[in-house]
């Protein structure tokens, strides 16, 4: 069984849900991300998951662009986005997820890539701009060692999602919502039944449900269809409201949602 996927599985035997946390890499600024990234952790965060950031970040709403453009500006990199997953991972056993697009990988060399990744203590990777047709070519035959995370959607069929659940390893990761990824006020009905649908025929892996989810009452909703929750727009958004350097909103926001996770 693999690392994340273990973990996981200990969270739900505990009567709870787990909590993934995006955040981009370097955001709200270098100096301050490992801090605040730790702080993430230690008020409920079960597994921290880091994007890379990218220019083109195609599944990414306006919220992480935004976040990934300032970190852009400041030279945030892959290898500095690398580094910092390192710093992270020398105070925390949670697990670290590295998210990015193909085009910086394929630039710094995959296999380089999923090196230096294990060397930084990363755990598992997701990079969105790979569809099950292309993973073979992408990731080769080589001997990854490290959790490939899969995405399914709304508009996967059963078949695709049975292949997508036999190719992903810690967990798949099931886009609640066809779109980019962002806050949303009202999840219709058609969500809830999707995500039934996808949790029913997933049989390897564990599900986590990303996109749109922001608040505690989201996180309640869901809880039924899935093994844990993915946030990013919502928590990233609140480090852009947060005047102070202290960032106290986002640890608030942290432990309500951490709180919501509890099975009832």
């Amino acid at each position: 069984m693999s690392h994340i996927r273990g973990y996981i599985d200990k969270i739900n035997r505990h009567n709870k849900k787990a909590l993934a946390v995006f955040l981009t890499a370097g955001y709200p600024n270098i100096k301050d991300f490992v801090t605040l990234s730790k702080e993430i952790l230690q008020a409920g965060a079960d597994i921290f998951e880091i994007g890379i950031p990218f220019s083109d970040p195609i599944a990414d709403g306006p919220v992480i662009q935004r976040s990934s453009q300032i970190a852009l500006e400041q030279g945030v990199d892959l290898q500095l986005s690398l580094e910092l997953c390192e710093q992270i991972q020398k105070s925390s056993d949670k697990p670290v997820i590295l998210m990015g697009y193909a085009n910086p990988i394929i630039k710094y060399g995959i296999v380089r890539f999923i090196e230096d990744a294990k060397n930084s203590g990363v755990s598992g990777l997701i990079i969105p701009d790979v569809p099950l047709e292309e993973f073979d070519d992408f990731w080769g035959s080589y001997n990854h060692d490290i959790d490939i995370i899969l995405l399914t959607t709304p508009t996967s069929s059963a078949e695709r999602i049975k292949k997508i659940d036999a190719r992903s390893s810690g967990f798949v990761y099931c886009v609640s919502l066809t779109g980019t990824t962002g806050v949303i006020d009202i999840f219709t009905s058609t969500v809830s039944k999707n995500l039934q649908r996808t949790y029913k025929l997933i049989k390897n892996n564990k599900m986590l449900v990303g996109f749109g989810i922001s608040k505690p009452s989201d996180i309640i909703k869901f809880a039924p269809f899935c093994d844990g929750v993915i946030v990013g727009s919502a928590v990233i958004k609140r480090i852009m409201e947060d005047q102070t350097r202290l960032y106290q909103g986002t640890i608030d926001l942290i432990r309500k949602l951490s709180r919501a996770c509890l099975m009832r």
